[in-house]
């Protein structure tokens, strides 16, 4: 086997576990937290197969063409580019979603929002479901395939966003509305007081952190980051409007950042919501989910 230097002047190696290691130590060298995930989601993009193939053959040559495609796209995430922008994919839910520059990169925290939306549909025959701020339309659509009976809208005031929520929606076979406009404006009046659920991935970074998030993160659109002062301002706007939309009984769900908890419980006053907040994985405060008492 060829010694594999770091260097972002070496050559690519030609072997399948030589070109791993080389980009590993690329990327680590860069200061990128997850070196081998991302030189190995690389390259299997590039070769069209599982990360798992990566590993069952090593010792497999690769063409000079896709070598030349795998050092641009390891020399771009050193510029820490999100892998998501850089191979167009991410997956969510167990399903894969097309992204772009421009678009908010679905995170896996945000399956709390979705199983939490599921926990709650629960035993309703034909609900009607609000996704506020849809992006590439992940959780939309995961609504939508998960309870197929389900009437899922979805809106964004990124016509970006909708483009390519909308054809997420057309490969996942997910029957979705979807409206541009800001937050529940764009809903008909006629659904006022009919709408079973409304969940909301909106943003929630208070700006004076955005200059602190990774890089590859403030790669991403910062109408799609930045929530105001304390990351709640658009929260403060949606939680009257859906109050009004929803009908006696129904919920509101949406997902906050750690610290969030005490401000958003207090966005969902108890004369008017049944409140809950609910940890992720890791034990921070992730979503909040609050009932419609009248």
């Amino acid at each position: 086997m060829t010694k594999v230097r770091k260097g972002k002047n070496m050559p690519v190696p030609f072997l399948v576990g030589e070109m791993l290691a080389w980009a590993r130590a690329e990327l680590r060298d860069a200061g990128v937290e997850t070196p081998g995930l991302d030189a190995a989601v690389l390259l299997a993009w590039v070769l069209g197969c599982d990360r798992a193939d990566l590993y069952r053959e090593p010792e497999r040559v690769v063409t000079p063409a896709a070598r030349d495609r795998f050092r641009r796209l390891v020399a771009a995430r050193r510029e820490r580019q999100p892998v998501a922008y850089l191979t167009g994919r991410r997956e969510f839910m167990g399903l894969e979603f097309l992204v772009a520059p421009g678009v908010l990169v679905p995170r896996p925290e945000t399956e709390l929002l979705v199983e939490a939306g599921l926990a709650l549909l629960a035993g309703l025959p034909e609900p009607l479901v609000v996704d506020v701020g849809t992006g590439c339309g992940a959780v939309a659509v995961s609504l939508a395939r998960g309870v197929p009976a389900a009437r899922v809208l979805a809106t964004d005031v990124a016509a970006q966003a909708l483009a390519l929520a909308r054809e997420n929606a057309r490969r996942h076979g997910a029957a979705v509305e979807f409206f541009h406009g800001d937050l529940l404006e764009p809903l008909p009046a006629s659904l006022a007081r009919r709408v079973d659920l409304v969940l909301a991935n909106l943003p929630y970074v208070p700006t004076s952190l955005l200059g602190t998030l990774p890089p590859e993160v403030r790669a991403e659109p910062r109408l799609a980051l930045d929530g105001g002062p304390d990351g709640l301002d658009l929260y403060r706007r949606l939680v009257p409007q859906a109050h009004r939309m929803l009908r006696p009984g129904g919920h509101l769900a949406f997902e906050i950042g750690p610290g969030q908890g005490p401000g958003a419980l207090a966005l969902v006053a108890p004369s008017a919501w049944q409140s809950n907040l609910l940890y992720d994985l890791a034990g921070r405060e992730r979503v909040i989910t609050a009932k419609k008492s009248k």
